[in-house]
């Protein structure tokens, strides 16, 4: 009889245990939908509002890397803004749309891609294309990107 009891007691502490895991892990899934998302509307929005550079550069990570059409990686925020101290972001306004995020099991890594705009200020033009924003949480909680990259070309529907 004690050894019948033993193995209920045991089974009894792994079911507990098991769903205490599963619990844990569904609150967690829970309490980050939508972060991806969220960030990278704001960053859009910070692009609209302060510019192209400054946005960039508010949301590499340090070691992040951009893919540029006709140019090699540029890796880390140091060789952003030297990129940048090059040319002026002012003619044009970049915005873009998140259509979809992806998180990492751990919550710690996850993708965003959608399109993007670019609107040259003087004469109206438009030009679109689609993009892909790879995403890392830092030590401090907040988001920053560690690959982005897009492509033009998608038609202009003006």
């Amino acid at each position: 009889m004690k050894r019948k009891n033993g193995i209920n007691i045991m089974l009894f502490v792994f079911i507990i245990n098991l769903i205490l895991i599963l619990s844990c892990t569904k609150i967690n899934k829970k309490d980050t939908s939508g972060i991806l998302l969220t960030t990278d509307r704001e960053f859009s929005a910070m692009s609209v509002k302060s510019g192209m550079h400054k946005a960039f550069l508010s949301f590499i990570a340090d070691s992040g890397v951009m893919l540029r059409n006709n140019s090699y990686p540029l890796r880390g925020r140091q060789s952003l803004g030297q990129l940048f101290e090059k040319s002026s972001d002012t003619a044009f306004v970049l915005e873009w749309e998140p259509v979809f995020e992806k998180l990492s099991e751990s919550g710690d890594l996850g993708y965003t891609y959608g399109i993007f705009k670019r609107t040259l200020r003087e004469t109206g033009n438009i030009s679109k294309g689609t993009y892909v924003t790879i995403w890392k949480k830092q030590k401090d909680g907040t988001w920053k990107f560690v690959l982005d990259t897009g492509t033009q070309g998608l038609p202009d529907t003006k």
